[in-house]
């Protein structure tokens, strides 16, 4: 008897481009800028996404945008997420002494420097990169923007969003 074996992974594999950015402002500011150099129009999921690390709960903002006009999904989700921890320690008098350590946690930890991703899915036609990527890089805030080959990215799980 003949033995079938399926591999999922010949049935569907999700097209993607990946832009990564630098920058130093806040989630919002740079879904605002891309809204306005890109003419999209990013907002914030009502849940962000969500991993547990070393038995933190870290959470990283996430932007979307579906355009049903060119079925093309833009996603931007945050690549650091600092995580508050606060050791509060007896000391034997009258008051408690509490010191604050920060925990960063990133959503994909092979690239540590960059700080926000842009993932574009598109179901028909490909992305201009080469036009999204030279807008943004006129953003003023933007320290530089390029775009990363999927097949680099070792956690790649880490990017689905759905």
């Amino acid at each position: 008897m003949a033995h079938h074996r399926l591999i999922l992974d010949d049935f569907y594999k999700e097209e993607y481009t990946i832009v990564a950015i630098h920058s130093s402002v806040e989630a919002y500011k740079m879904a605002f800028y891309l809204n306005k150099y890109l003419q999209l129009r990013l907002k914030r999921r009502r849940t962000d996404l969500e991993f547990s690390n070393d038995g933190l709960e870290v959470q990283f903002p996430l932007f979307e945008f579906e355009n049903n006009a060119t079925y093309t999904v833009y996603n931007l989700v945050a690549n650091k997420c600092r995580t508050l921890m606060a050791n509060t320690t007896a000391s034997g008098s009258l008051f408690q002494t509490t010191s604050e350590d920060y925990s960063t946690s990133y959503l994909i930890p092979e690239y540590k420097k960059v700080d926000y991703f842009l993932k574009i899915t598109s179901e028909y036609q490909s992305v201009g990169v080469k036009t999204i990527l030279s807008a943004i890089n006129t953003i003023k805030p933007v320290i530089s923007a390029y775009s990363i080959e999927s097949k680099d990215i070792k956690s790649k799980n880490n990017l689905i969003f759905n």
